[in-house]
Parts: structure tokens; sequence; C-alpha cells
């Protein structure tokens, strides 16, 4: 079992999946205050979904240059593998949030774009993109 997160300043997207199937799903997003979870809120989801990695959406220009929430993301990914003792790796983004609100908008129109799904269905791509690229 893995977990990614999309990290960003105000929202955390999460979405889990099996590598057997490399498929995510997307759950609730977590609420971030200036990039900070609930940290309790992450010890529930590990302790739930009890996976073996975790993946971090690492935020790029699209050159491949880090932006200003690059070092953040880092940060967090740090933060997690300090706190919860497990591996984490950092996977490329780069454009991971549009695709997500084209798919939203192609699959639910317009209306998904306001429900706050964004941050998760990012999350289910990263995780499902770094499963294809090491899996």
């Amino acid at each position: 079992m893995v977990i990614a997160f999309d990290f960003g300043i105000k929202n955390i997207g999460v979405a889990i999946g099996a590598k057997i199937l490399k498929k995510g799903k997307a759950l609730n997003k977590l609420i971030a205050y200036n990039g900070c979870p609930n940290w309790n809120d992450i010890k529930h989801l590990l302790h739930i979904w009890k996976p073996n990695c975790i993946v971090v959406g690492l935020p790029l220009n699209m050159d491949g240059t880090k932006q200003n929430i690059t070092k953040k993301a880092e940060q967090f990914a740090n933060l997690l593998q300090n706190k919860f003792n497990t591996s984490v790796e950092l996977h490329d983004e780069r454009l991971t949030t549009k695709e997500a609100r084209s798919l939203l908008f192609h699959q639910y129109g317009f209306k998904a774009l306001k429900k706050d799904k964004i941050h998760s269905t990012a999350a289910v791509i990263i995780l499902e993109s770094w499963f294809n690229k090491y899996l």
C-alpha cells in the first residue's frame, strides 16, 4: 500500500493505492495552515492504511528548476519521514493540478471544479505516475 500527498500551503491532497493494481483512490484533502497540516490527521491516515511507502509530489517549474513551494514540499516530506519513520519519496508533479482540473471537468462538469476535489485528484495522478515510473 502506498499513500500520496499533493502538498499545498492551504490544502494537501491525499490518495491511496496498491502497487499490484497501480491505481489510486482519492481520499479527503487535509487542511494546512501555511503548509503545516494537523499531524494527528496524518498519523490517523497512516494508522488506517498502513502504507509501506509515502509519495510526496515535488512541485517544479516546467524547465525542472525549483520554485518557492518546492522547498516547503521537501520540508514536508522530511518531516513525514522523521515523524513516522517511514520511506518517503519525492515525485515530479508538474501539471498534475491542471490535469486534475481537466479530468474533473470532463467527468463531472464545471460544478466539480468548485467542490474541492482537485487536490486529492492531483494526488491520485501523482501516485499513478509514480507507479508507472517505478513499478
